[in-house]
């Protein structure tokens, strides 16, 4: 690719990035927005727009983004969570690194590239980007000590600013953990594959169960059934009486939402309608006989299980309760907002068998991805674009629509064809099992991920050697030779990926066009007021992948094409910007994950420093320079000690709780009177959470799938009824 179509690229994309935040700041501030831009804010702190119309309106401004810098990590941690603090931080942490990578490399390793060779240079427009990279340096020349000179200055300081923010980011989790003292799921274990009772009801075998061996700690349990005859009959009757409320209070402003139930049985055509009204419902009786709470039990499928305290929640989730592995299978419980319902009326003895098969259509998915990313390999290849479309052949002799058809439209292509990536996603980790729908927004993260470094960087770089050296078929004895030559020249089209999916992406995420869309539609096609239920939460599943991914793109290419660098630092110095005000303004926190997601982090930055010195090492071997290659053979053992390390000092803090924190905790709540207070609140810390669809319409917005069942037979407004049989308190 010539310098000149790259340049094209960046400046289309330019001019996007220019359109879109120009279109921001002006639609940021019209009142019928605001749902779109501030939904955060209107959700918990009830912002609205005070100011009248003025002309300022209409004017773009880069306001905004002063508003967001003003704001400290803390104001971020209150409003947002750990995990965004976490997720902002690594940006920061990229900006560090790529700004250091960019001056060495481009005051280093640039210049020695593009004198590598004794050649006439052309003008810069009429430049091959090649000339740029690693591929212009001559076998066996002198200069590559620079290249490995620069890359250990690249190590040494991701290290250590890596080494850095693991510490800080741990120091935090442990005192998130401290600063949350009633949280219920630290009290709470969720049980699973209960042995069927004989002779005895079910709630009596789960109490006898834990009385006789956690007896000082055992302090209740709620069952957890599946829709089944009685959520029929319970259901029905409170509808009668909702309607005829209804009829008593017309003046009442009432809201009508339709439900629909349907799992493992469940009558899918059968509607739930809950009306919001200020009429306590609690002064009705019910009627249930026996027969119907022995039924209920059949339908179980779980139990909540509640301890005194923090401590022995602990001890019961981590170890075995019976010899055998499938019986009362116990697990942390997440926190009451987070249980993703649905996923537990999934038998226990199944869950191998979906992750299998989730793993096996994972990587058939992946598979399936290679054509669309084999044809947009060929789309950068212009000769090979000729005989695909022979009939384009006098088009593509015009050099700007070459220009165009080269540089841009291939990195278009593909990421229009990566949009179906995170819905596929998201629904194969619903499928997998996951009990939380934190659980499962990690699931996702992790196969997006995978998915993102095979189809988007290895495939890249192979569909690109291979049709421009189809000889690598005929002779595997000099195909790794050919990939490591293959890859400085695929730079090219990398860069173009960072302006359109980077800067163009962070641009329309800003501008968050499908919102503003449905925002049109609702509010002047269906005349819908607006609705804060609908506010979305961070998207957290697509944007770590693509981060983290840019990031390898930084290491891979900083000595073999540093053109980049310049490119991957905008984007995170961008990304920042706009990160931060779609935390504080937009996106709202329903759950928290507690910054778990740093593993991932520190894991993928780590393979994408040993993956960048193993291709350097291939690299200095087809420019015979041995010297060069020793030195980079020591260093990735540096790497990987030094991620040993890391792996040893802090993985722990992010997938366990520490016994001394569980105890203190326990210890200063017995002391200020509140264990009673939080024991109070357990027994229907759980219950109240009822699945409600409303609440789950923003999952939508995000590409999550709402919730379609209810899986507590007996609703809240029959307490009466259901208290003896939702909890066993001793």
């Amino acid at each position: 690719m010539e310098f000149s179509a790259l340049m094209t690229s960046a400046g289309i994309n330019v001019g996007l990035c220019a359109l879109f935040l120009c279109l921001y700041s002006i639609l940021r501030k019209q009142p019928t927005n605001v749902y779109v831009y501030f939904g955060r804010r209107i959700a918990q702190e009830h912002y609205r727009e005070t100011e009248c119309y003025t002309l300022d309106r209409l004017v773009p401004s880069p306001s905004w983004i002063l508003k967001a810098w003003g704001n400290t990590e803390n104001d971020i941690l209150h409003c947002a969570g750990l995990d965004s603090v976490v997720f902002l931080r690594f940006l920061v942490f990229s900006i560090r690194v790529f700004s250091i990578a960019t001056i060495v490399c481009l005051f280093g390793v640039l210049p020695a590239n593009y004198f590598g060779r004794d050649m006439l240079h052309k003008q810069i427009q009429l430049e091959s980007v090649e000339v740029f990279s690693i591929a212009n340096v001559k076998e066996g020349s002198r200069w590559l000590w620079v290249h490995c000179l620069a890359l250990y200055i690249v190590t040494f300081s991701s290290c250590a600013l890596l080494y850095q923010e693991s510490k800080n980011i741990s120091r935090m989790r442990l005192a998130y953990i401290r600063r949350s003292p009633h949280n219920l799921s630290h009290f709470t274990v969720l049980l699973r594959s209960i042995p069927i009772p004989g002779g005895e009801m079910l709630r009596d075998t789960i109490r006898n169960f834990f009385r006789n061996y956690h007896g000082p700690s055992y302090l209740s349990h709620q069952l957890i059934y599946r829709t089944g005859k009685v959520q029929k009959l319970m259901s029905s009757a409170e509808k009668v009486y909702r309607k005829f409320v209804q009829l008593r209070l017309p003046s009442s402003n009432t809201r009508q939402r339709l439900y629909r139930c349907g799992l493992c049985g469940g009558d899918k055509t059968t509607p739930f309608r809950f009306h919001k009204n200020e009429v306590d419902l609690n002064e009705k009786s019910i009627d249930l006989t026996f027969a119907d709470i022995v039924q209920a039990e059949k339908d179980c499928i779980a139990a909540f299980v509640f301890f005194k305290t923090r401590y022995a929640a602990a001890i019961v989730s981590q170890l075995m309760q019976s010899p055998n592995p499938t019986l009362w299978v116990t697990d942390q419980a997440p926190e009451p907002h987070d249980v993703y319902w649905s996923n537990l009326s999934i038998s226990y003895n199944w869950l191998w068998f979906r992750r299998v098969l989730i793993l096996v259509t994972s990587i058939a998915f992946m598979f399936a991805f290679l054509l669309p990313v084999t044809f947009v390999q060929s789309l950068t290849q212009l000769t090979q674009m000729k005989k695909m479309f022979p009939f384009f052949r006098d088009i593509l002799k015009m050099p700007m629509v070459t220009k165009v058809v080269t540089g841009y439209l291939p990195s278009v292509i593909l990421l229009l064809f990566f949009y179906t990536v995170p819905p596929v996603m998201m629904l194969l980790s619903t499928i997998e099992g996951s009990i939380s729908r934190s659980d499962r927004k990690k699931s996702a993260c992790h196969k997006i991920l995978y998915f993102t470094l095979w189809n988007v960087f290895f495939v890249n770089v192979l569909s690109g050697s291979l049709l421009t050296q189809l000889n690598a078929i005929t002779r595997p004895k000099d195909l790794a030779s050919q990939l490591a030559e293959a890859i400085p020249k695929q730079a090219t089209f990398f860069i173009t990926y960072v302006l359109t999916s980077g800067w163009v992406g962070l641009c329309s995420e800003i501008m968050q066009i499908f919102a503003l869309v449905y925002n049109f539609i609702r509010k002047y096609v269906f005349k819908l007021d607006d609705d804060p239920e609908l506010v979305p939460t961070f998207p957290y599943h697509t944007e770590i992948p693509k981060v983290l991914f840019f990031g390898l793109l930084g290491f891979t290419c900083s000595i073999l094409a540093p053109l980049i660098l310049p490119f991957l630092l905008v984007y995170f110095c961008l990304g920042y910007a706009v990160y931060l005000n779609q935390i504080l303004n937009v996106y709202v926190c329903k759950y928290d994950m507690g910054g778990t997601l740093w593993p991932l982090m520190h894991n993928t930055t780590v393979f994408s420093m040993v993956l960048t010195q193993i291709i350097a090492i291939a690299v200095f071997g087809i420019k015979l320079s041995k010297f060069s290659a020793g030195f980079t053979i020591l260093l990735i053992i540096g790497t990987l000690l030094f991620n040993e390390y890391c792996r040893q000092r802090f993985s722990s803090i992010f997938t366990s709780l520490s016994v001394q924190d569980l105890i203190e905790m326990d210890r200063e709540d017995e002391l200020s009177g509140r264990m009673e207070d939080i024991h109070e609140e357990l027994l229907s810390g759980y219950y109240k959470y009822f699945p409600d669809k409303d609440s789950q319409k923003s999952d939508k917005c995000n590409g999550e799938n709402s919730d379609s069942t209810i899986v507590n037979p007996f609703a809240s407004n029959f307490s009466q009824v259901i208290k003896p049989i939702r909890s066993e308190s001793l």
